[in-house]
């Protein structure tokens, strides 16, 4: 069977008649006719019943109609996830996102994309790296955000931003640790540091926490899976004056007056991240988002 005879039988019993699945077809009725006798022959079953008021399927009919549509369905919908690859672009971009990220380092990329590809709509999800890359695996984004580079041919990468983190700190403690060039890390020990949990992005995770401990640093317990790190839970644990977090400059989130920002002498910490998308996508509109946000990452 190939699906132009089971798309013309399909026609053929939607329209209750040949004339009209022709013209529904643009094939000539003797055409259509000799498609679905020979789809009839080559089954062995009679698949229709003419009679004056039009076609209608027989009972084998009926169950190939049902297939048929299953497999023309499965057939569209085929293409048009191809389309998503081989196609100019249009439809949904779907970008994963941190909870965190610079003010201003996605607007002027959006803006070239809407200019550029006024068709496509872009869906953006908060997902911590670990849930971004199962979501590039399995199709569910085109694009994310994420605090490491995946290693392996599997996906492209471009370096989007990199930040130095400083820490979020009660203000009468950051008078009490902070020098002319902010706060030393080491001046941290015996406050407890507000994490995250490893498995939201495993090498990031590691790479930090191993240079808070080379600086003396007490990690506590670990935090639990799935807690996220969210702005209101950085602030309140910070505020009782017994607890650091880090953040970049330029935070933000409003700051209240009990707490406030400093920079870290030496910039030990940096933050990466990196926009990673399929390496064998052919989107043209994400290939225009990704250079637009190289180019934003440059200025």
């Amino acid at each position: 069977m190939e699906l132009r005879e089971l798309r013309a039988f399909v026609a053929v019993v939607e329209e209750g008649g040949l004339s009209a699945a022709a013209r529904r077809l643009h094939v000539s009725q003797p055409a259509l006719s000799q498609t679905v006798g020979g789809l009839e022959r080559q089954l062995g079953v009679k698949l229709l019943v003419r009679g004056s008021a039009g076609v209608r399927a027989t009972e084998a009919g009926t169950a190939l109609l049902g297939e048929a549509r299953a497999v023309l369905a499965r057939h569209d919908q085929a293409l048009q996830a191809m389309a998503r690859y081989t196609g100019p672009g249009g439809g949904a971009l779907r970008i994963g996102i941190p909870l965190e990220l610079p003010s201003g380092l996605l607007d002027p990329a959006l803006a070239e994309l809407a200019e550029a590809h006024p068709d496509t709509r872009v869906q953006a999800r908060h997902l911590s790296t670990a849930e971004q890359l199962a979501a590039l695996r399995s199709g569910e984004l085109d694009v994310g955000l994420l605090r490491e580079r995946p290693s392996g041919p599997e996906f492209d990468a471009l370096l989007a931003v990199r930040e130095r983190l400083g820490v979020l700190l009660a203000a009468e403690r950051a008078d009490e640790l902070a020098g002319p060039d902010g706060i030393a890390l080491d001046a941290l020990v015996g406050l407890q540091w507000v994490g995250f949990p490893r498995s939201g992005s495993p090498v990031w995770y590691d790479e930090l926490t191993a240079i808070l401990r080379g600086h003396g640093l007490d990690l506590g317990p670990d935090v639990p899976e799935g807690q996220a790190l969210i702005a209101d839970v950085k602030l309140a644990a910070v505020t009782s004056g017994r607890a650091f977090a880090l953040a970049p400059p330029g935070w933000q989130q409003p700051l209240p007056d009990r707490v406030t920002w400093s920079p870290l002498v030496g910039h030990p910490l940096v933050r990466r991240t990196w926009a990673v998308w399929p390496a064998d996508s052919r989107r043209r509109d994400l290939g225009r988002f990704v250079a637009a946000l190289d180019r934003s990452a440059g200025d």
